[in-house]
């Protein structure tokens, strides 16, 4: 494998002949393999559990639904505003 112009680990240029970083010594082995390259993508693993991470971040609680009767309210409010409009332009 040839190696990176940019090497993955520090940033510094690397020769396109050489077998390592001449700053931090990253090689086939260290830093340029694909998987030292996937894992600075910062890609979960396939074990990662989704369901997991959302309860560690936001509680273990679903979010509570919708109340009852809040659609009754804007039904209300929107036939208010309705009369109100149509009773303007009439008188």
């Amino acid at each position: 494998m040839n190696p990176p112009e940019i090497c993955p680990q520090c940033g510094a240029d690397v020769p396109s002949n050489a077998r390592a970083c001449p700053e931090c010594g990253s090689d086939e082995d260290t830093g340029w393999s694909e998987e030292a390259r996937l894992g600075q993508l910062g890609i979960p693993s396939e074990e990662f559990d989704y369901d997991e991470f959302v309860r560690e971040e936001f509680g273990g609680e679903s979010p509570s639904p919708r109340p009852h009767g809040i659609t009754f309210l804007w039904w209300l409010v929107a036939i208010i505003l309705l009369v109100a409009f149509l009773s303007f332009w009439v008188l």
